[in-house]
């Protein structure tokens, strides 16, 4: 029992991808300076709120107003880093909704284990996962303009600690709303064990261990589509120190540090 309501929150609290100002993983940190809203046209850079520089078609080059006159190779190094920015925010979307795809599925295969296909506290807790899920759907929809910035997605620390939270929150709820049921189902399997708890336990210990290993396996791809991802963000990073190099107008700016975490040098 105590195994599989463990595992149940081990998955869902742990689709959680970023937290505070920067975009974290076991392996990956990433830090922003400042804020960058990505609208159809327009990557804008700024701090506290106040924009900096622009990015207009990938191509062109805004500051404090001005166009920027452009060399080719900088105007080439400056499309590049305006489209893998562009690219970032899909994949983000796309690794969020296949956690949180995890965690409903690993919920529902420890309670339906113990309290039967179509119970209510699978039913419950997929419908509050679901609803989370949407809501990231609908944050990183691609026909609106998208914000990141010190203090998290869209400036309201959207993956942060309150995201997690929120997660771990539905699981304890929805349990404690149920305990009456998952207390008749333990009498169930124990009567169903001849009253030897010992079997019982062993029997939950096994199960949760075997969500264990599935969820791990699949959460293995997961693991390696994140490091991908932040392989990316390193590059932008470094990119954007070519710019920096480059360009004088905005040499002053930095507003994305990368780097793995066994790295010994941050770039």
């Amino acid at each position: 029992m105590k195994t599989l309501i463990a595992t149940a929150l081990i998955i869902a609290s742990s689709t959680s991808y970023a937290h505070d100002s920067s975009f974290s993983s076991e392996s990956c940190n990433v830090d922003l300076n400042g804020g960058v809203n990505i609208s159809a046209k327009e990557i804008t850079f700024s701090k506290n709120k106040s924009p900096l520089y622009t990015i207009v078609n990938n191509d062109t080059l805004i500051v404090n107003g001005e166009e920027i006159d452009l060399t080719s190779s900088q105007q080439s190094l400056l499309t590049e880093y305006s489209t893998s920015i562009r690219n970032v925010v899909p994949e983000v979307k796309s690794i969020a909704l296949d956690a949180i795809d995890l965690a409903i599925d690993g919920v529902n295969l420890a309670f339906n284990e113990l309290l039967g296909e179509g119970n209510n506290v699978s039913a419950d807790l997929t419908t509050q996962l679901t609803t989370i899920r949407t809501e990231v759907d609908s944050e990183f929809d691609g026909s609106r303009d998208f914000y990141i910035d010190e203090d998290g997605f869209a400036g309201d620390d959207f993956f942060g600690e309150d995201f997690e939270q929120r997660i771990e929150t539905a699981v304890e709820s929805t349990i404690q709303n149920s305990i009456g049921s998952l207390m008749i189902a333990v009498g169930q399997e124990m009567l169903f064990s001849g009253g030897n708890m010992d079997a019982f336990e062993t029997r939950m210990e096994n199960f949760g261990q075997q969500i264990e290993h599935e969820m791990e396996s699949r959460g293995e791809g997961l693991e390696k589509r994140g490091e991908a991802l932040c392989q990316s963000v390193i590059m932008i990073d470094e990119m954007e120190e070519q710019l920096k190099d480059e360009i004088d107008e905005i040499a002053g700016f930095n507003f994305i540090t990368a780097s793995h975490k066994n790295s010994h040098n941050e770039i």
